[in-house]
């Protein structure tokens, strides 16, 4: 097998142990600082999620991916509980 960087001929043993190399603490804090940069982050999250070579950081950046999802969610929920309750406001104020 030849590598796709160097053209250099590889083993199929070290391409799987790449593909199965497990991410350092340092790995995930960069990926995380990485995800959380507006726009440029999103777009760097679908990427990763979906073109890595390497498993263990393609299922990171789903999982972070579905984490997003959650709290966007979340967060569309409390929104429109305070919308929808704002007009009942004004009557706890004449107590």
């Amino acid at each position: 097998m030849i590598c796709p960087n160097c053209g250099n001929k590889i083993n199929e043993e070290e391409l799987l142990n790449y593909e199965y190399k497990p991410i350092s603490m340092w790995g995930y804090f960069g990926y995380q600082l990485l995800f959380m940069i507006p726009f440029i982050g999103s777009l760097a999250l679908v990427i990763v999620a979906l073109t890595h070579k390497n498993i263990n950081v393609r299922n990171f950046a789903r999982s972070y991916f579905c984490v997003s999802i959650i709290v966007l969610i979340l967060c569309a929920l409390f929104i429109s509980m305070g919308i929808f309750t704002y007009p009942v406001m004004p009557i706890f104020d004449t107590v």
